[in-house]
């Protein structure tokens, strides 16, 4: 460079952008990518809402006393994160994998743990739409929910970094493939037997001993609890899925392969 050149002659300058820009540009990617897609919109959006609206309004399932909506809608709450955290987190990232997006991301100066942080992003963003839709959908069918906003949040959260955790373990160990049929396989299981529609007193007290411990029953039960019954903290629920989330997060960071 000659001695007369002035600085700001190359604009803009080449290098990478702050970290958290490049975070926030991933994250709205991601976003985007989840909220295009068909098949996750059914899964994330489409099921959970008729699932509320067809139980809540037919007498399929005995529900207990009181409402059904009551007994539902922190389920369907837990089905909601369910599906975004594990099931579409898991298929999406697998066959980003598959055909080498997160090798060709890994090369860019966005690091991979900025990565996992903009997914992160994405998921909660999305499980925010999900929410509100559900909840204003349980509203008009007659839920009045109770207990503490901090409990929900923390069950929430926790319940998020569960499931995240096991599906990038999923996404990150196995072929694409296997990764579509195990996830699809898993939320249809979780949603019969993880207390979301039918209540873990309907099966065999060996099984639901099993049951209870599994983390979308710790999610939905913790829920149902505080805003069905005004639990002020539901400690046991709590303890389960942080169990899950140390364990997922854990063998994902462990185990995951990127190619």
């Amino acid at each position: 460079m000659s001695a007369d050149t002035k600085a700001g002659t190359f604009t803009p300058r080449p290098g990478a952008a702050p970290l958290s820009r490049m975070i926030r540009a991933q994250a709205a990617l991601e976003t985007r990518m989840l909220l295009r897609n068909g098949e996750q919109l059914l899964l994330t959006v489409v099921i959970p809402t008729l699932l509320l609206v067809l139980f809540s309004s037919v007498d399929i399932v005995d529900t207990g006393e009181g409402e059904a909506v009551d007994f539902l809608a922190p389920g369907v709450l837990a089905l909601a994160v369910l599906s975004t955290a594990f099931t579409g987190q898991a298929i999406a990232t697998g066959f980003e994998r598959r055909y080498g997006v997160l090798k060709r991301l890994g090369a860019s100066p966005l690091p991979r743990w900025g990565l996992m942080a903009a997914k992160t992003c994405a998921v909660l963003v999305t499980e925010v739409l999900q929410i509100v839709l559900l909840t204003a959908i349980a509203f008009a069918l007659g839920w009045s929910p109770h207990g503490n906003p901090f409990a929900v949040l923390l069950l929430l959260v926790l319940g998020t970094a569960a499931f995240s955790g096991l599906g990038l373990l999923m996404a990150g160990t196995l072929k694409a493939e296997v990764t579509l049929a195990a996830a699809n396989l898993v939320f249809l299981l979780l949603l019969v037997g993880g207390g979301v529609i039918v209540p873990l007193e309907k099966f065999p007290d060996a099984a639901r001993a099993v049951l209870e411990l599994l983390p979308v029953s710790a999610l939905s039960g913790g829920l149902r609890d505080v805003l069905r019954d005004g639990a002020a903290m539901p400690w046991a629920d709590l303890g389960i899925l942080a169990g899950w989330s140390a364990l997922g997060l854990g063998a994902a960071a462990r185990f995951f392969r990127w190619e």
